[in-house]
């Protein structure tokens, strides 16, 4: 520590002030940051001036090797907008962006282009434009076609109502949209979490109002027949004071399930809770919280199979005094969880940012997508952009 003291001493503070400058500029430019000799990859996926990107955990993350597609939320940007979220709610559009290379360039497309027309929250398309979804006639050929997609947008963020597209082509193009049933529910506000059963099965975790018509609490669903009808499988999580919402799941047997779920306790606790079915989807039971603080406000979970076993899964500590990107890992199936390792941190990010999705590519990096900003940074861009980093499970194994 003394060696250190006299050589940052020694050194004049302007030229201290440049070396620090010059690093910041070449680790930028490269994309990288290292974290305790660890390599860790930062990329933007979407960045515009006076623009605000938002909410990947809202639509989904798909991925096919080094290719990947995510959906987001773009909107003009507004300082002055009352709350959390600072954009023009009235101009928040759907969009998509696709890597071609594992996550390292991006490009975006209009979500009305692809075929997703029906109007929805933070989808404000003209009355004059907007589709409205109808019923569902003909059932989904194929689900297990792994250019097969599903994707769910929701109305209000309470009780809904729901509707979803579905897409043969890899996104490149969308059919619906489609009326999702409340299934004799108070109402439901979903975004995407389902699993492939067969080429005419689905299971799809909803996010259900709550009987005073409040998020929510978590429920499964499941269709057949191709998406022609669904039924309501079994409620995940008791109602309370609180909420659960916004599952991310997987199916790890032929009967067993497991999801996380962003959760805020009735005294106000912000975290990620865990349950575990072995029938199938027909009773839950409740596992350590994969994440048992997850800052103001809270964050949803993303979760993912590594090809070697084990479970990541992403979230975000929201903070008005800097946010953090985490990541966990499991070896038994989400029994247990490892410590929380931090992503990234120190930039300046506002608490208005997280949202997270997760996929892997091919070589087994993985790919964590989410919104982020620099807007505690003085003179710093505050416009809120999607964000990926890049990282190797293999480096905490």
């Amino acid at each position: 520590m003394m060696h250190r003291s006299k050589i940052t001493c020694n050194r004049s503070p302007q030229r201290y002030f440049y070396f620090i400058v010059l690093m910041v500029v070449i680790y930028s430019t490269k994309g990288f940051a290292q974290t305790d000799g660890r390599q860790i990859q930062h990329q933007i996926v979407f960045s515009e001036a006076e623009k605000y990107g938002g909410w990947p955990a809202n639509h989904g993350i798909w991925s096919w090797g080094d290719e990947i597609l995510v959906g987001f939320v773009a909107a003009d940007y507004n300082e002055t907008n009352a709350g959390l979220h600072t954009y023009n709610v009235p101009t928040a559009r759907n969009r998509y962006a696709r890597s071609f290379d594992g996550g390292v360039h991006w490009k975006v497309t209009d979500a009305y282009e692809l075929g997703q027309k029906a109007a929805g929250y933070d989808n404000h398309i003209p009355a004059t434009k907007a589709v409205v979804p109808t019923v569902l006639k003909k059932p989904i050929e194929d689900a297990t076609d792994p250019d097969f997609l599903l994707t769910f947008l929701r109305h209000d963020n309470d009780y809904g109502p729901s509707h979803f597209y579905y897409s043969t082509d890899k996104g490149m193009s969308w059919q619906g949209p489609y009326v999702f049933p409340d299934m004799g529910t108070p109402g439901i506000a979903n975004r995407t979490d389902y699993v492939v059963d067969g080429e005419k099965a689905l299971s799809v975790f909803v996010t259900v109002a709550k009987s005073n018509k409040k998020e929510g609490r978590v429920a499964l669903a499941r269709t057949k027949d191709g998406g022609l009808t669904w039924q309501l499988v079994a409620y995940v999580t008791p109602e309370h004071g609180g909420f659960d919402i916004m599952p991310s799941s997987l199916r790890l047997s032929e009967s067993e399930l497991l999801t996380t779920i962003r959760t805020r306790t009735e005294g106000g606790q912000n975290l990620i809770s865990s349950y575990r079915s072995m029938d199938n989807g027909q009773t839950w039971e409740r596992l350590q919280n994969p994440a048992p603080d997850t800052g103001t406000g809270g964050s949803p979970p993303a979760l993912t199979l590594l090809k070697d076993g084990r479970l990541a899964l992403g979230y975000i500590h929201r903070s008005e005094y800097g946010s953090r990107l985490h990541v966990r890992f499991s070896d038994d199936d989400g029994e247990t969880w490892g410590d929380e390792i931090t992503l990234r941190s120190g930039d300046g990010a506002s608490r208005d940012a997280g949202y997270p999705r997760i996929t892997q590519r091919a070589d087994g990096k993985l790919v964590m997508v989410y919104y982020w900003n620099h807007s505690l940074v003085e003179d710093a861009e505050p416009y809120r952009y999607i964000a990926a980093t890049i990282f190797d499970p293999e480096d905490w194994k």
